[in-house]
């Protein structure tokens, strides 16, 4: 009966995967009865996805799950090959670290090769698990916070030795390959430390601690080649402003920020710094509401010719806004440096971070990145993660898969409004009224009150044109 249920959990585990695949000395089975590490070290020897192939490009036809439809690296649409268009990153947070738990249930997802601790054999195992899911999904960017990747430890020099020793496996794992990370980011969240915010913290002794551990994670993303890194304020904010000095709060962020923009030339980081704005959650009102907020901000303190920002859609509806506007007022404005690609639902009013699969957000998205010329050195990472209910290693895969080739087909759709040139026609006539010496002067900041009251007698009461509303989205639609 034992060996029965033995087998009975063997092939569950096989369907799961796809296939069953036999080991071999150099592959095993990616769970821990095999025994597959070194006893010594702790290190998982073989494949961690033996059931999972490299993914291929097989075109709109295929019915392989595991197969791109829309995405095709090396096609070049719109005068640049597809995988430059995207520059495409794994977040290893929500890939690697996201256990399904929710505020009103445990965790669903323990993955083959986890053993249950936070141990640093953990964590050299887990990046190990990484790099062959990007090696094998044909990503070679990745994102992470510090402590996703590494231990916290009992003093600050523990923590940092951790992520020292995590980080050289990363930079060995990099060595002969294109991989290197999009991004990195200091987790000055999680921790109950953080618990007023870490830059807009009361605390002195926390303001110094974040301080200290944006340096370091600052150091080994540059050390690791990084060409970019993030901030998120996840807890830069307040939660009821009859205690808090708002004023003060938000000098001393952009103090720190600052202090960031100073050590990152002083260590020679050529990366872009990155904002990444969100209106609440887990605060009650976060400092870098949106985009406007965040440019706002950055004009104030003198800081716009540092930082971009890092959209992330999801956080962009929960601002009361649509991901394409809050694409095109960072755009505008010079600030769009990088978006985490994902998606809400409309139904539930949190961050639920899902893969982006609605075809038409997609195209919108797309139209933002190629007015912006691309997004280098910045990319789109999935700041995504699977649904609590999915729970087989290939989703894993499959989300990412249906992620890239949802805005694939974006991109395509793209190409084919430009093609056409409907829309932009629609869009140039709309305005073409401007498009006079009046209107040069009037965009010029030369059109005074008085020149235009003159024109204002002389023309009468004005034409007004209709917009053509249902006309954009008929083209618009029939893109898609």
């Amino acid at each position: 009966m034992k060996e029965a249920y033995r087998v009975f959990l063997l092939l569950s585990l096989c369907l799961s995967l796809s296939a069953c695949i036999a080991s071999s000395a150099n592959t095993c089975p990616a769970y821990l009865e095999t025994k597959c590490g070194d006893d010594t070290s702790g290190d998982w020897k073989g494949e961690f996805f033996p059931g999972i192939p490299k993914i291929k490009y097989e075109g709109p036809s295929s019915k392989n799950p595991l197969s791109y439809k829309w995405y095709n690296a090396e096609e070049v649409v719109l005068g640049k090959k597809m995988k430059d268009w995207f520059r495409f990153s794994v977040a290893f947070w929500h890939t690697f670290r996201g256990t399904g738990a929710d505020p009103f249930g445990a965790p669903t997802k323990s993955w083959p090769w986890e053993d249950g601790t936070n141990s640093i054999a953990m964590a050299k195992r887990r990046m190990r698990a990484h790099f062959e899911f990007m090696d094998k999904l044909g990503v070679n960017r990745w994102c992470f916070h510090d402590r996703d990747i590494a231990p916290d430890a009992k003093t600050l020099a523990e923590t940092n030795a951790n992520l020292d020793e995590v980080v050289e496996l990363a930079k060995e794992l990099q060595k002969g390959t294109d991989i290197i990370p999009l991004w990195g980011t200091a987790q000055l969240f999680m921790h109950p430390r953080y618990m007023h915010g870490g830059a807009t913290s009361s605390e002195l002794g926390v303001y110094a601690y974040a301080a200290a551990q944006v340096k370091k994670a600052m150091e080994v993303t540059h050390y690791l080649g990084g060409e970019n890194y993030v901030f998120w304020g996840g807890r830069e904010g307040y939660q009821t402003l009859l205690n808090t000095d708002m004023k003060r709060e938000l000098d001393h962020l952009a103090a720190f920020l600052q202090a960031a923009v100073d050590y990152k030339k002083k260590i020679g980081f050529n990366g872009i710094l990155l904002i990444e704005p969100k209106p609440q959650e887990p605060t009650k009102h976060q400092y870098d509401w949106d985009a406007a907020t965040s440019f706002a901000f950055l004009q104030k303190y003198g800081l716009t010719g540092e930082f971009k920002l890092n959209i992330e859609c999801n956080h962009a509806t929960l601002s009361g806004h649509s991901c394409h506007h809050e694409l095109e007022t960072a755009r505008i404005n010079g600030l769009l440096g990088n978006i985490d690609a994902n998606t809400g639902d409309p139904q539930i009013g949190w961050d639920t971070d899902q893969f982006l699969t609605d075809i038409s957000e997609a195209t919108l998205v797309m139209l933002s990145v190629v007015r912006n010329g691309g997004l280098a050195p910045g990319g789109f990472n999935f700041d995504a993660k699977l649904r609590r209910e999915s729970t087989d290693v290939e989703d894993m895969f499959i989300a990412h898969i249906s992620g890239m080739d949802t805005l694939a087909r974006g991109l395509r759709n793209v190409a084919k409004l430009i093609e056409d040139g409907s829309l932009g026609e629609l869009v140039r006539k709309r305005y073409q009224s401007f498009d006079s010496e009046l209107g040069a002067l009037i965009e010029a900041g030369k059109g005074d009150f008085e020149t235009l009251e003159k024109k204002a007698m002389e023309w009468g009461e004005p034409t007004v044109s209709s917009a053509k509303q249902e006309l954009a989205e008929m083209i618009f639609q029939s893109a898609l």
